[in-house]
């Protein structure tokens, strides 16, 4: 029964200490408030926190959808005891809306399904938001576009999203007419956990649905007024598809705030980067800012239109809101940065020398 949930040799390995306490493993399926489903070697069952794991939660964080826990063997029909949380080897992260505060919504996932749908809530600043924290969790990111139905000329919105995902791949599909349902479900591996995230509206539990040949999931139309939906699914639930694939459904999420995303930040806007470097080396200052400076060649490309002004400032925009939050969490984290800035500038300078050293 575990080995369909994705349980592993490595897995086993890391349970050892447990399993001497004679507890048992098992998979987090489902995740509401007060307990939990969870699937363990001889089925389904319900799973709460024992009372140390629910004190030492506190500041270690709870179980999430995708979880391996180590429990207490079932007793009749009465709920487990979560003892223990597994390693995570991956965990999608984002900022809490109001607290602030980091917020765990899927883990040990290997792909990530980043949902937009091709109506007029489509946003690429929304997607690079996800792209970022998607490279950050440690699974590997792919866009999917739904309801490719209702568009009628989707090609130049698809091309921008391509323009925006850089790379990484993006699956244009449709549960109506099952346009690109095969080829999203060719990507889904027996034993791999694919999340579904996105706003709500876009399909997500739909797609769940679609790929897997029958009704699992309630759904519900988006709003006409926006484009934008309602929330159906208001608890993240794995599902376990006919291909012995693994997929995790969440609620849809009005916004998503990055948590220490620099190294996703990075791979997201990779190609941004590389231009930037290449024009810099033509500035007119060796450290300009790429401000106000006479001789800009960063400003002038962006005035002709031969750098993308929109995704210049979007990454400006994320990567000043990764520096207020390690400000906010950390004091020294402002001095850090400046250090950070300092040897960037230093080595783009560096290179840029060597550049015309070699001419």
């Amino acid at each position: 029964m575990l080995d369909t949930y994705g349980w592993s040799d490595a897995l086993q390995r890391l349970f050892h200490d447990h399993a001497a306490r004679g507890l048992i493993p098992g998979r987090v399926t489902v995740q509401q408030r007060g307990h939990y489903g969870l699937a363990i070697e001889t089925g389904d069952v319900v799973g709460e926190l024992s009372g140390r794991f629910h004190f030492e939660a506190e500041a270690t964080g709870y179980p999430v959808a995708g979880d391996w826990v180590a429990v207490t063997p079932p007793v009749d029909e009465g709920p487990v005891m979560i003892q223990a949380l597994l390693p995570r080897s991956t965990s999608f992260i984002r900022r809490e809306a109001n607290g602030g505060r980091a917020q765990v919504v899927a883990a040990n996932i290997d792909l990530a399904l980043l949902v937009a749908s091709l109506n007029a809530d489509l946003n690429p600043r929304r997607i690079e938001r996800y792209l970022a924290t998607a490279w950050e969790s440690g699974a590997r990111p792919v866009v999917v576009l739904t309801k490719a139905d209702t568009c009628q000329d989707a090609g130049p919105l698809i091309e921008e999203i391509r323009t925006v995902a850089h790379g990484v791949e993006v699956h244009v599909v449709s549960a109506v007419t099952g346009q690109g349902i095969a080829a999203l479900a060719a990507l889904l591996k027996p034993g791999e956990t694919a999340v579904l995230l996105g706003s709500s509206g876009v399909g997500k539990s739909t797609l769940v649905n679609a790929l897997a040949g029958r009704e699992l999931m309630v759904t519900q139309e988006i709003r006409e007024d926006d484009a934008r939906g309602r929330h159906t699914t208001t608890h993240r639930e794995l599902v376990l598809l006919p291909s012995g694939a693994l997929v995790l459904d969440t609620p849809g999420m009005r916004e998503l705030g990055l948590w220490n995303a620099d190294a996703g930040l990075a791979a997201t806007f990779g190609d941004l980067e590389t231009e930037v470097e290449a024009l810099a080396a033509h500035c007119k200052f060796r450290d300009c800012g790429h401000g106000a400076e006479p001789g800009c060649a960063v400003r002038a490309a962006l005035e002709s239109g031969e750098l993308d002004a929109e995704r210049w400032e979007a990454y400006g925009k994320l990567q000043r809101e990764l520096a207020h939050l390690d400000r906010k969490e950390n004091p020294a984290a402002a001095s850090q940065a400046r250090k950070v800035w300092i040897q960037r500038e230093k080595s783009m300078r560096q290179r840029a020398k060597h550049r015309e050293t070699d001419e």
